[in-house]
């Protein structure tokens, strides 16, 4: 058992009362016995279109209330498995300076690398993969399963090579991404340039266009991305926009086609037992959300990254 009484008692409570945390986990300040690290990225100074991605991570805490303890689907009980809590945010003090504020969000993933412990993170907008991945794959690149309308492969736009299209470019060129094990999922949308995501063909990452996934279907999508990533160490980014806007209206660049809010959770289900070490859910935007549909679908597709998050660290 990892949830003593007194905390199995606060997360079954009444949602509506106590203190919003990320699934009504326990609040902790010290890494020390932790397994997973739940922590919040308000940061979005990486924006190219709409803003408010960085009130995300408190509206998915809201929104989490609505989580329980267990997955009816696969069976994971994930506080059964591995010790959980919410850390707090990833706090920028000088959210007006991306690249700075980039290296504020590597300082505050650091320590939890160091323990031992792996972070399951909520933004923010997009550019926020890019400082954790240099904490995640510091030692030795990591593949990359990306769900997403956009393949995130840009480069220079508006002055900065930065922002949240091209963490994914910058990666790699930092070494820390191996995009040969990078598999991108749902990509869609009208482009400027037909070449614009040309870094992710000409550096040999699977691009799986939406189009292809409905030739495909859900089942078959989600093998090519086993197969793509292998048994090697694996990071997992999620963009709200890869749901259709009917079902995630709140984002900052949405695109008509995408994921029904069930695929979502049936692609995220598919993905147990790849060997992940980390994760992110990014691009919630609040201010533009419609009853919470948006915080609530990434809520609900935070808890079931959780569980098969659980599931990997259990079996290290």
């Amino acid at each position: 058992m990892t949830l003593d009484d007194s905390a199995r008692d606060k997360m079954t409570k009444a949602r509506y009362a106590g203190l919003p945390t990320f699934m009504r986990a326990p609040y902790v300040e010290s890494l020390d016995g932790l397994d997973i690290a739940l922590i919040g990225v308000p940061f979005d100074g990486g924006l190219t279109n709409r803003p408010g991605a960085r009130h995300g991570p408190r509206e998915v805490r809201n929104l989490s209330s609505m989580m329980r303890l267990a997955n009816s689907s696969n069976r994971i009980e994930p506080y059964e498995l591995v010790r959980i809590a919410d850390v707090g945010d990833a706090y920028v003090e000088k959210p007006y300076h991306l690249e700075p504020a980039h290296d504020e969000i590597q300082r505050a993933f650091e320590p939890i690398k160091d323990a031992g412990v792996t972070p399951l993170a909520v933004g923010g907008d997009h550019s926020i993969s890019l400082p954790i991945l240099r904490v995640m794959g510091r030692i030795e690149p990591v593949g990359l399963i990306h769900i997403d309308a956009h393949c995130d492969t840009g480069d220079e736009y508006y002055g900065s090579r930065f922002h949240h299209g091209a963490p994914f470019s910058r990666a790699v060129e930092e070494g820390v991404l191996d995009p040969e094990r990078t598999v991108q999922i749902g990509i869609r949308g009208t482009l400027n340039d037909l070449n614009q995501w040309k870094f992710s063909y000409d550096h040999g990452m699977r691009v799986i266009r939406m189009d292809e996934v409905r030739q495909m279907g859900i089942e078959s999508v989600i093998k090519e991305a086993r197969r793509v990533v292998g048994d090697g160490p694996t990071y997992l980014s999620f963009d709200i926009d890869a749901l259709d806007p009917a079902y995630a209206p709140g984002t900052g660049t949405p695109e008509i086609g995408g994921f029904t809010s069930y695929e979502g959770q049936l692609l995220v289900r598919g993905l147990l037992g790849v060997n992940l070490i980390g994760a992110d859910l990014v691009e919630v935007s609040p201010p533009f959300d419609h009853a919470h549909l948006t915080s609530l679908a990434g809520a609900s597709l935070m808890f079931e990254i959780l569980c098969i998050l659980a599931d990997a660290v259990s079996r290290r």
